[in-house]
């Protein structure tokens, strides 16, 4: 246990900045999956020393992952209080599919009828992939390859501004289906990926554009029922011994 105190506090200090920055790494990376598997709840707190024990690491490693996961709206982050798991308002939620409809609706009718060979094949291949993760069950991959495929979308606009702010949305609607709505998410979205990747290589414009928020209107939906189902709890079941005869 000395020893490795003693290790801690030497990259605590800065003197193997090197292999901190590769515990960094790996902790940003299996907090990240936890919180798109749904390990991690609405509301938890993540705090600082039982993380550092957890992963064998130091507090410091652990409270820049956590500014790292804060400044990408991952986690919340409340002074004096500590890192959270968001627990997401239904109107935080319905906000943010809001401004997702409207951008993406842009960025299909912009790509409609002008993607190359190359930008198809990229997207065929992506689907396959989501495909192969739907098939293992892989809740995780699949949540993390569906947000990928609107942001490789989004990317081929070209506009480095606008994928800056489509991955922050992203990263927040991913965060909501893990929250909420993580079993269903991996039903839908290969087929209805590979739907706008075929309306795209048309001129159908509005077809596409229908096609798009209609996919963000079904995952909203189901998001809100469910967050909204957490926000009310089911008092009769929680008192029915109270009243048992």
């Amino acid at each position: 246990m000395t020893g490795l105190m003693t290790t801690a506090s030497t990259q605590d200090a800065g003197t193997d900045a090197g292999s901190e920055m590769g515990v960094e790494d790996r902790v940003y990376v299996a907090i990240s999956q936890a919180l798109l598997s749904g390990k991690l709840r609405p509301g938890m707190p993540l705090r600082e020393r039982n993380l550092a024990e957890a992963f064998g690491c130091t507090r410091g490693a652990v409270r820049k992952v956590l500014a790292r996961l804060g400044f990408e709206g991952k986690l919340v982050l409340e002074p004096n209080r500590g890192a959270f798991v968001p627990q997401p308002s239904l109107d935080d939620i319905r906000q943010v599919y809001r401004a997702r409809r409207v951008m993406e609706a842009g960025v299909v009718a912009t790509l409609c009828g002008h993607l190359t060979p190359e930008q198809v094949a990229v997207l065929e291949s992506h689907v396959a992939d989501e495909a192969r993760a739907h098939a293992d069950q892989a809740v995780e991959a699949s949540i993390r390859l569906a947000g990928a495929f609107h942001l490789k979308l989004i990317g081929m606009t070209g506009s480095g501004d606008l994928t800056d702010f489509a991955e922050r949305l992203v990263a927040k609607t991913e965060l909501f289906k893990a929250l909420y709505d993580p079993a269903e998410y991996i039903h839908c979205a290969p087929t209805e990926h590979a739907q706008i990747v075929a309306v795209l290589q048309t001129r159908r414009v509005q077809a596409a554009i229908d096609l798009v928020t209609s996919h963000l209107d079904e995952l909203e939906a189901r998001v809100i029922a469910r967050a909204a189902e957490a926000e009310t709890p089911d008092f009769r079941a929680i008192f029915a011994a109270s009243f048992r005869v």
